[in-house]
C-alpha cells in the first residue's frame, strides 16, 4: 500500500497519540486502509468500458477541491479591506464555517457514522480508542485538505499584506473553527443517538442534518446583522445571542491580539474562541465509548410499517403518469428517495437551503422597508429555491444498492423514456413540490393571493429546468452508480452554468409581468413548452448512456 504524505505528517506527533493512549502503529495502518480505499474506484454495472483505469489509484476527493479554491478567492477583499478586524474576520469565519459544515453534513456525515468498523476490526484483538481516532483522523484529513484549498491562498495574501502575526492568529483561529465544527456536529449526532434507534433514527439524523445547514445559513445571516455600516463606519450592536454566533469570536480575539481592544465583551469571546474548542474536544472524548456503542443502532432495520395505499395519492399518480411502465417507475424511485439513507444524506441539506435562500433574500433586502414588500416584483426571489434542482438531478443516478441495477436489463423495456420521466417525475413531486409548497405559502401570507399565477409559473418553469437539466448533464441509469463515485463526475462546470438558466427564466418571467395579462399569456406559453419539451426529452437509447 502507499505510503500518504499525510501519514508522514501525522508520524511527528505519534509521541502526542501516544499519551492519550492510542495505539498509533494500529491507528495509522487503519488510516493507510482507509485512505487506499478512497482512492479505489469502484466499478458499476453500467460503466466497464466507459472509463479507463488509472495505472495508479487517484482519490477523486482531492481533484474536485478546486472549486474551494475559487470559493475562497471571495474571502481575499475582507482580509485586505482595513482594520477592523471584529467585523471582516467575523466575516471571512462566518463564510469559512458555513463551507466547511456545509461540507461535512453532506460528505463526511457517512464517515462520522460508518458502522462498518465495528463489524471488521472490533471482532479483532483493536484498542476501542484507537479505532475511534482513525475514524477521526481520517474526517480531520480530508478536512485540512478542505481547509488549505479553501483559506490557503487567502492565508498567504494575508501573511505578505498583513504580516506574521495576523497569519499566525488566522491559523490558529482556522484549526481552532475545524475541530468545533467537526465535534459540535459529532455531538448532536451523539444526542440523537441517546435517544432513538432503528428506522426512526435513521430519519431523525436526516432532519437534524437539514436543521444543521439551516443553522448554519441563518447564523451567517445573524453575523451581517451584528454590524451596521454608517458613512462607511462600522460599528458593532451586542446582543445577547450572539455569544452563539462562534465565527465572531474568532473575529473578536484577532480585534483584541492586534487592536488591542479590550472591551467586556472583546474579552468574553475571547475567552470563549479558546475554551469552547477544548472543552468540547474533551467532552467528545469522553463519550466517544458511548458514541460508538449507539452506533450499532444504525444497523438495526426494524420492520417496515406496511402503509396503507392513499386513494388519493394513487388517483394523482394516475394522472401525472400516463403509462402502466411509468407508473411502476415513479413508485420505485419514490421508494428509493424515501428509504435510502446515504441518498438522503446527500440530498436532504440542500432541501434546507432552497427555503431559506429566498426567505433571506427578502429580509435582507427589505428588513427596514417590510411595508413596501408587497408592491414589489421581489417574490421572483422564490426562483432561488430552483438552484437546487441541478445538484439533486446529479445525485439522481446514485445509491448505496447500486448493485441491484441489473434489473433494468432484465426489465422488459421497449423504450427507456417512462423510466427516466417516471424518476424525474417522482423527484419533482416527492422532494422538490413539498418545499414548494411551503414556500408559496410563505409568499401569499407576504404579497398576497395575486401571486398565485406567478407562483404556477415558477413552478411549471421547475418542470421545465429539470428537463433542460436532464438533457445536458451526463445520461445515467437511475441510482445505477456507487456513491463512491460521487466526486468524479465532470458535472461541477455544468451545474454552474445550469444555474444561469433559473436567471433567463426569472428574467422571461419578470418581462412577462410588465404587461396587462402578461403573466397569464405567458404561463399559456410555458404549459405549451413543457408538454413539447416534454415529449421529446427522453428519446434516450441504452447507446446514449454508453457514450
Amino acid at each position: 500500500m502507499q505510503d500518504y504524505f499525510t501519514l508522514n505528517l501525522l508520524d511527528r506527533f505519534e509521541k502526542l497519540f501516544r499519551g492519550l493512549g492510542i495505539d498509533y502503529k494500529v491507528m495509522r495502518k487503519i488510516l493507510q486502509v482507509k485512505l487506499t480505499m478512497d482512492g479505489r474506484r469502484v466499478p458499476t454495472i453500467f460503466s466497464q468500458n466507459a472509463k479507463k483505469k488509472d495505472k495508479e489509484p487517484t482519490n477523486q476527493y482531492i481533484k474536485s477541491l478546486w472549486i474551494y479554491v475559487l470559493f475562497g478567492l471571495f474571502l481575499i477583499p475582507f482580509l485586505l479591506m482595513g482594520e477592523n478586524y471584529l467585523f471582516q474576520m467575523s466575516m471571512v469565519y462566518g463564510i469559512f464555517t458555513f463551507f466547511i459544515m456545509t461540507s461535512l453534513i453532506s460528505d463526511f456525515s457517512s464517515v462520522l457514522l460508518d458502522i462498518r468498523d465495528r463489524n471488521i476490526l472490533y471482532p479483532k484483538p483493536v484498542d476501542r480508542k484507537t479505532i475511534s481516532a482513525a475514524k477521526l483522523m481520517h474526517v480531520m484529513i480530508y478536512l485540512s485538505y478542505l481547509t488549505i484549498a479553501l483559506v490557503g491562498i487567502p492565508l498567504i495574501v494575508s501573511l505578505f499584506v498583513k504580516g506574521i502575526l495576523f497569519f499566525l492568529i488566522t491559523l490558529v483561529n482556522i484549526i481552532l473553527l475545524d475541530l468545533l465544527i467537526v465535534v459540535l456536529t459529532a455531538l448532536i449526532y451523539f444526542l440523537v443517538l441517546r435517544f432513538f434507534d432503528g428506522e426512526k433514527l435513521k430519519d431523525i439524523i436526516n432532519y437534524v442534518q437539514i436543521g444543521l445547514s439551516l443553522a448554519v445559513m441563518i447564523g451567517y445571516q445573524l453575523i451581517g446583522r451584528s454590524f451596521e455600516i454608517f458613512n462607511l463606519t462600522v460599528t458593532f450592536n451586542l446582543e445577547w445571542w450572539q455569544v452563539f454566533v462562534f465565527p465572531i469570536w474568532y473575529g473578536a480575539n484577532t480585534e483584541l491580539l492586534l487592536n488591542r481592544n479590550f472591551e467586556p465583551a472583546t474579552i468574553l469571546f475571547t475567552v470563549l474562541a479558546l475554551l469552547v474548542p477544548i472543552l468540547a474536544m474533551w467532552i467528545y472524548i469522553k463519550l466517544t465509548p458511548a458514541f460508538e456503542h449507539n452506533l450499532q443502532k444504525l444497523s438495526y432495520h426494524g420492520n417496515a410499517k406496511e402503509k396503507r395505499k392513499s386513494k388519493l395519492r394513487q388517483t394523482l399518480v394516475n394522472i401525472i403518469c400516463r403509462s402502466k411502465e411509468e407508473r411502476a417507475f415513479f413508485r420505485f424511485a419514490t421508494m428509493m428517495m424515501k428509504n435510502e439513507r446515504e441518498f438522503k444524506l446527500r440530498v436532504y441539506p440542500s432541501l434546507g437551503f432552497s427555503i431559506v435562500i429566498p426567505l433571506i433574500f427578502i429580509f435582507g433586502a427589505f428588513r427596514s422597508d417590510l411595508d413596501n414588500l408587497s408592491n414589489s416584483n421581489s417574490y421572483l426571489s422564490i426562483y432561488f429555491s430552483l438552484i437546487i434542482i441541478p445538484t439533486i438531478m446529479v445525485v439522481l443516478k446514485f445509491s448505496g444498492k447500486y448493485k441491484g441495477a441489473w434489473i433494468y436489463k432484465a426489465a422488459p423495456l421497449d423504450k427507456l423514456a417512462p423510466m427516466f420521466s417516471g424518476t424525474i417525475k417522482s423527484f419533482i413531486v416527492n422532494l422538490f413540490l413539498p418545499i414548494y409548497l411551503l414556500l408559496s405559502i410563505i409568499f401569499v401570507v407576504l404579497y398576497g393571493a395575486g401571486i398565485l399565477p406567478d407562483l404556477i409559473v415558477v413552478f411549471l418553469h421547475a418542470c421545465i429546468y429539470a428537463v433542460i437539466c436532464f438533457m445536458l448533464l451526463n445520461k445515467s441509469i437511475p441510482f445505477s452508480q456507487s456513491f463512491d463515485e460521487y466526486n468524479q463526475n465532470g458535472n461541477g462546470i455544468i451545474i454552474f452554468g445550469l444555474m444561469l438558466i433559473v436567471a433567463l427564466l426569472a428574467g422571461l418571467h419578470y418581462l412577462s409581468t410588465l404587461f396587462a395579462y402578461g403573466t397569464y399569456v405567458y404561463l399559456v406559453i410555458v404549459i405549451l413548452g413543457l408538454v413539447i419539451l416534454w415529449k421529446q426529452a427522453f428519446n434516450i437509447t441504452w447507446e446514449k448512456i454508453y457514450e
